[in-house]
């Protein structure tokens, strides 16, 4: 009897977005404490590029294992086909969505009609979010709430050996949000201010209506003038962009503060201690329990998810195309017929 069958965006060879190909695949089968998933819409995130690549940037000590072809893709909103023996809390009809298999490997294989993953990678949607915007906070939403909530597990970050633990702040503090229009920083930006802190947000001013919009208090142009010049005495930088250039945030933070870089750069823990700034940076994990208290943020208007653009699930070539070009407002998601 031969296998069922399903379409998909596979990649046979790492490169650029011509590589993603929308063709027929086998559909997943459930195994043990995993939930079978007909998706409804997909969200696109920086590691699904970096898997199409073949992450060039990354020491190959630190490269999950990639099988090719691959379907690339972690993040997904759908309704529950099949639950496999032993896995628990959700029945066959049930709006889902969840980051799947992460960051254990880059084939959570959400660009398809069909995933399969552990259940509890997975929360119950809320009725009154649609499947694009559940499917658009996954990642992006489990990023800032580890960074800056509550990470939730003991995995070091790959870049770092010190853990990362959420500085308290709220009312009084005042938290800078690097990269606040794109797809972690609106969110992050929108948590700081349920906590109560206020917020400045540091991002295009084409983007200022849109992040006063969200919250923000002050809204930081950096086409215009550096913000490391700008602001002083910070509680806490989440810069949502990191890399290399990250450190120059250490000027704009009080002492007793921190810096949290998404993406890890080049510090001196001497310097750092001499300044008396907390600078740790951790990698993202499922937790299907703390999307589930996302999405009641979600369901009671607390917390909002911009959507940059959408997709066909067959035109996956053309997203990819759109995030290369930067600039993104929200989230890019691809939807499944």
């Amino acid at each position: 009897m031969p296998a069922e069958t399903m379409n998909a965006i596979r990649l046979h060879e790492q490169g650029g977005p011509e590589v993603l190909r929308y063709e027929v695949a086998p559909k997943p089968v459930p195994g043990t404490g995993q939930l079978l998933v007909r998706v409804r819409a997909v969200g696109v995130n920086p590691p699904d590029w970096y898997a199409r690549e073949g992450m060039p940037d990354l020491p190959e000590e630190l490269k999950p294992p990639v099988a090719l072809p691959l379907i690339p893709g972690t993040d997904v909103s759908g309704v529950v086909e099949e639950v496999g023996a032993g896995a628990e809390g959700f029945a066959v009809g049930d709006e889902v969505f969840g980051m799947l298999n992460f960051p254990n490997t880059l084939q959570g294989s959400a660009y398809a009609e069909y995933v399969t993953a552990s259940a509890t990678d997975f929360a119950h949607k809320p009725a009154g979010v649609s499947h694009e915007h559940a499917a658009a906070v996954a990642m992006s939403g489990l990023t800032a709430w580890q960074f800056l909530i509550d990470l939730g597990h003991d995995v070091p970050s790959p870049f770092q050996a010190v853990q990362h633990r959420p500085m308290p702040f709220g009312a009084g503090s005042t938290v800078v949000v690097n990269g606040a229009a794109g797809g972690v920083g609106h969110l992050a930006l929108q948590l700081a201010k349920w906590k109560g802190a206020r917020v400045i947000a540091v991002a295009s001013g084409a983007h200022e209506e849109f992040l006063r919009d969200l919250g923000a208090d002050e809204v930081v142009d950096y086409t215009r003038q550096n913000p490391e010049d700008v602001v002083r005495d910070a509680d806490l930088v989440l810069d949502c962009v990191g890399g290399p250039r990250s450190r120059r945030f250490l000027q704009a933070i009080k002492r007793g503060g921190a810096l949290y870089p998404v993406y890890f750069g080049e510090f001196d823990d001497e310097e750092n201690a001499r300044l008396g700034i907390t600078v740790t940076s951790a990698q993202v994990r499922s937790s299907g329990a703390q999307l589930a208290g996302i999405g009641r943020l979600l369901d009671d208007g607390t917390l909002r998810v911009a959507i940059d653009s959408t997709f066909a699930l067959a035109d996956a070539r053309s997203a990819h195309e759109r995030a290369a070009r930067g600039h993104l407002r929200g989230k890019i998601v691809l939807t499944v017929a």
